[in-house]
């Protein structure tokens, strides 16, 4: 009995930290949002993918998937774990805002490659590609489903043009630049749902 107490204790302080602790809770909670099917991508998570937001006062706030979290808290820029044995990398880090105006397109809030496995820590050994954007959901269209995902890189990525630091961040399509620069499937990924603050 007391070694399940301190299990179960355990899981409530993991949870109340707000990281993702199970792939199959992360695959639920994607196809419960319908983000595979919204965002037109295969979504089979091997890994799981921790993104914390710092704060300007107390701990940072680390995603699981499907967390409401307040516009004001969501300043960034993220950090970006692994936990899985995914090897040290390169890996690409993409985060999109399916729920732009247009259903075919998304908003590019992050965009970076040459991501190396540190312990779990992902560290970027070039500049981004894009840096992080806040999320900045539209009055009246409620929670936008904030969504990052971990690829692992391709040669094709690095040498890649269809995105640079002056492109417009609207109109993107990941799936579509996924494709075009053979990334393949997401390893792992989290969302979160902002809206505009009342």
């Amino acid at each position: 009995m007391f070694p399940s107490r301190i299990a179960s204790i355990l899981a409530l302080a993991l949870f109340t930290a707000g990281q993702d602790v199970s792939i199959g809770a992360v695959d639920k909670a994607f196809c419960a949002a319908k983000i595979p099917e919204n965002l037109t991508i295969v979504f089979k998570p091997t890994a799981l993918l921790e993104v914390s937001l710092p704060q300007a006062s107390g701990r940072p706030i680390t995603l699981h998937a499907g967390i409401h979290v307040p516009l004001n808290d969501t300043t960034g820029p993220p950090t970006f774990h692994v936990v899985g044995n995914v090897g040290k990398g390169p890996f690409v880090v993409a985060a999109v805002d399916p729920d732009a105006a247009s259903p075919f397109a998304q908003v590019r809030h992050f965009l970076g490659g040459n991501f190396f496995n540190h312990g779990g820590l992902l560290v970027n050994s070039t500049p981004v590609i894009s840096d992080f954007v806040q999320p900045a959901p539209p009055a009246g269209s409620g929670a936008h489903r904030y969504t990052f995902l971990l690829f692992k890189q391709s040669p094709e990525f690095a040498t890649q043009t269809l995105v640079n630091s002056t492109t417009a961040i609207t109109g993107f399509n990941i799936s579509q630049f996924a494709s075009a620069v053979d990334l393949g499937k997401p390893i792992a990924g989290t969302f979160m749902l902002v809206a505009l603050d009342a």
